[in-house]
Parts: C-alpha cells; structure tokens; sequence
C-alpha cells in the first residue's frame, strides 16, 4: 500500500511538473508571437566536417549583426527548407542570441514532447492506482 502511494505520488507530481513545463513552453512561443522580431534568413549548409543533419541559418538582427542559428536535432523535422532558401526567424529584441524558426513545428514541438511525457506520466499513474 504505501509502495503504491509513492509510487503514485511520484507519477503525480512528474505529471504536473510535465505539463508545467509545456504550458511554459507554450506561453513562450505565444510572448514570441506577440513581441517578436522576424526577420528573414537563409540556410546554408554545414560544414565537411560537421556530420549533424540539416543547415545552418544565417540572419541579421535589428542592429545589423550577423548571427547564425543552429536549429540542432529539430531543424530536419520542423520545416527547414534546404541550403539556399530563405526561411522566418523570430527572437526577442533583447535576446536576438537565442532566435528559432518562425514555423509552427518549430516553436511548439517542445510543448508537444512536455505534454506527452506528462500524458505518459498521469497514465502510469493511473495504472500504479488499485
């Protein structure tokens, strides 16, 4: 009895802290959509020796400043044409150092994954429960 209170208690609050970080993430890329600077980039291609997936994303930011944009693991999957095109980017006016894709995948897949795992979360809990 108490080994299944625990472990329902831990199932619980793994859940919450889940889906607190997903309504965060979600309220972050909705402050993105109000306040936001887009500007356009272009994608280029990586260099020989980096062997990650996808390009690289080369824009300017309000002041005039070059900065470059690594989308990581999620730029493949979240609508990032090839090398050459042009592709929206959004940042914050005082943060323009951690820009994203202006794509819908691109701002939300993390809300997505939080919510998930906090669905996975609730649903063991519920299974733990007699």
């Amino acid at each position: 009895m108490e080994v299944e209170l625990l472990l329902l208690a831990l199932c619980t609050g793994s859940g919450l802290g889940f889906l607190l970080l997903a309504v965060r993430s979600v309220l972050a890329a909705l402050r993105l959509r109000l306040r936001g600077l887009r500007v356009m980039g272009v994608v280029t291609a990586r260099g020989k020796a980096d062997r990650r997936r996808g390009g690289l994303v080369m824009f300017a930011d309000h002041l005039g400043r070059s900065l470059v944009l690594d989308p990581g693991r999620r730029g493949p999957w979240c609508g990032l044409p090839r090398p050459g095109r042009s592709v929206p980017v959004v940042y914050a006016r005082n943060r323009p150092t951690s820009a994203g894709l202006w794509t819908v995948r691109y701002l939300l897949a993390p809300a997505f994954g939080w919510f998930l795992s906090s669905a996975l979360a609730f649903g063991a809990g519920v299974l733990v429960t007699p």
